[in-house]
């Protein structure tokens, strides 16, 4: 039998490009010379597409391929799809949620931990033989009994939330609509939750409706003994007020996991103790990623099965 032809926009992890070849016809767009030549000779022949996250799916592309019918994304986050254009065209959008919940989770509240122990800057401490040099470093803190506020309530921020539970922290939230199926308090006005929390995790979508959403006033609000946690999108946060505020001292702490303009990240935070930088890991596990490859097959097998 003829494998279905799938167009790959943008190179994705090993593991996931030979399982999509066992079943399907793939090219590898991003490997062509000339990527818009081959579209003009082929574009016909796709059905289907795979893009991911970060190399996402733009109107242009979407008008290159009139036969499309389907696209399976790897990764949950959608901001860097344009749906509503795909819509348009009948294009159905499948991505992969659920599966990373619990990793990324995972990495908040390992950011929220790093950051309020000191851990990285305690692991140089020790490196740099200070602590054997009879140095003593400064106090962490600690979020037992803490109230840490959650911006997003959403599948990822709901496991965050119960996580936290589990490390005896009361849990409030601040979205635009209260949720009443939760018993976690909520905020509508985001800067008078900082004000009153010991952190803030910033776990919503990115796009235009949430850009700048953490705005300085509401890290100020957060203030010297407060500590930010990013693992949403960099675009959520206003960066020039978060990296002043880190380095003047009125924000306390930040575990950071996303930026504005990655993989490029503002210098002045490579020098900051109080700051803790991850390269965009949060559902960066062996485990997870394989649910997530898993996931953007399926979502294609099932489609096509259907038909």
């Amino acid at each position: 039998m003829e494998k279905q032809p799938l167009l790959l926009l943008g190179p994705l992890m090993p593991y996931l490009t030979e399982e999509l070849e066992k079943r399907y016809a793939i090219e590898k767009l991003y490997e062509e010379t000339d990527a818009l030549g081959f579209l003009q000779q082929n574009a016909e022949r796709f059905r289907a597409a795979v893009t991911s996250t970060f190399t996402g799916l733009k109107a242009d592309m979407i008008d290159l391929l009139p036969a499309l019918e389907i696209v399976s994304s790897f990764g949950v986050g959608t901001d860097s799809l344009d749906i509503a254009y795909a819509e348009t065209k009948g294009i159905k959008i499948a991505n992969t949620p659920d599966v990373l919940n619990e990793d990324t989770a995972n990495m908040a509240i390992t950011l929220l931990l790093a950051a309020t122990r000191d851990i990285v800057a305690n692991d140089r401490f020790v490196r740099e033989g200070r602590w054997a040099r009879g140095e003593t470093p400064p106090l962490a803190l600690g979020i037992e009994g803490k109230k840490i506020g959650l911006v997003g309530l959403g599948r990822i921020g709901s496991v965050i939330a119960r996580k936290l539970t589990a490390f005896g922290c009361e849990v409030v939230y601040h979205t635009r609509n209260k949720k009443h199926d939760v018993s976690y308090e909520h905020y509508s006005d985001l800067v008078e939750m900082a004000r009153r929390c010991s952190a803030l995790i910033a776990i919503l979508p990115g796009g235009d409706a949430t850009k700048g959403v953490i705005s300085r006033e509401v890290l100020q609000a957060l203030g010297s003994e407060g500590t930010f946690v990013n693992i949403a999108r960099g675009t959520v946060v206003d960066e020039t007020a978060l990296v002043e505020l880190l380095q003047s001292g009125e924000l306390g702490r930040a575990g950071l996991d996303v930026f504005v303009d990655e993989p490029n990240v503002p210098e002045a935070l490579f020098a900051l103790n109080n700051v803790v930088l991850q390269p965009h890991m949060g559902s960066a596990t062996v485990e997870t990623r394989k649910a997530m490859a898993d996931r953007v097959v399926s979502n294609l097998d099932n489609y096509f099965s259907a038909r």
